[in-house]
């Protein structure tokens, strides 16, 4: 049996792929954490989410340009975020197309309704290429950030384990010794009289 580190090893890279070109953030912040263990590296968790990230909202302008009136009359959960991206797209143009993959539950819709409202190809292709560079950059970098905020965290608190380990043991007798007394008070009260 392979161990976790192997698997992530083996299959990080793959895994980053998939998760960011379907969705992202937190494969893409637990890519990061696992570079900062040292089971993959940064730049390549980086590359890989950036590739992904073009590639995957490449294929939803696509979509969205073939399919999607059908998408959103079918699906309203989307169809409800297309106004907010189409206002984005009117007002800002090209960088709507940079920055609907940073608003939370737009990348999706964003990128399909950019499509469906007939943006020009030639417009999206840079927009596009370099929001997932930053977003990229951002986020897995974030990750990595908190990996070692998190290895500082457990080095700092390590004194700390025997109180936390008390704590929980005088929690453990409290909550023993309070439903021993709850259960002797329902017994008392449902005895006959």
């Amino acid at each position: 049996m392979e161990s976790l580190q192997s698997l992530i090893e083996h299959y990080g890279y793959f895994a980053v792929f998939v998760g960011c070109f379907l969705e992202g953030e937190t494969v893409l912040v637990l890519g990061g954490f696992a570079a900062h263990m040292g089971y993959l590296s940064l730049p390549g968790v980086i590359a890989t989410a950036a590739v992904a990230g073009f590639v995957g909202d490449q294929v939803l302008f696509w979509i969205g340009r073939r399919w999607g009136e059908t998408i959103f009359a079918r699906h309203p959960k989307l169809a409800a975020l297309r106004p907010r991206a189409t206002q984005l797209l009117d007002k800002y143009g090209g960088w709507a197309a940079f920055g609907l993959r940073f608003m939370v539950g737009m990348r999706l819709a964003g990128a399909i309704a950019i499509g469906a409202a007939g943006f020009p190809q030639h417009r999206f292709l840079p927009a596009n290429a370099a929001g997932a560079t930053v977003w990229a950059v951002l986020i897995g970098s974030a990750g990595y950030a908190f990996g070692q905020a998190f290895t500082l965290f457990l080095e700092r608190a390590r004194h700390l384990e025997l109180a936390a380990f008390a704590a929980l043991a005088v929690i453990g007798v409290v909550t023993v010794f309070l439903l021993r007394k709850r259960r002797r008070q329902w017994a008392g009260a449902s005895a006959p009289r």
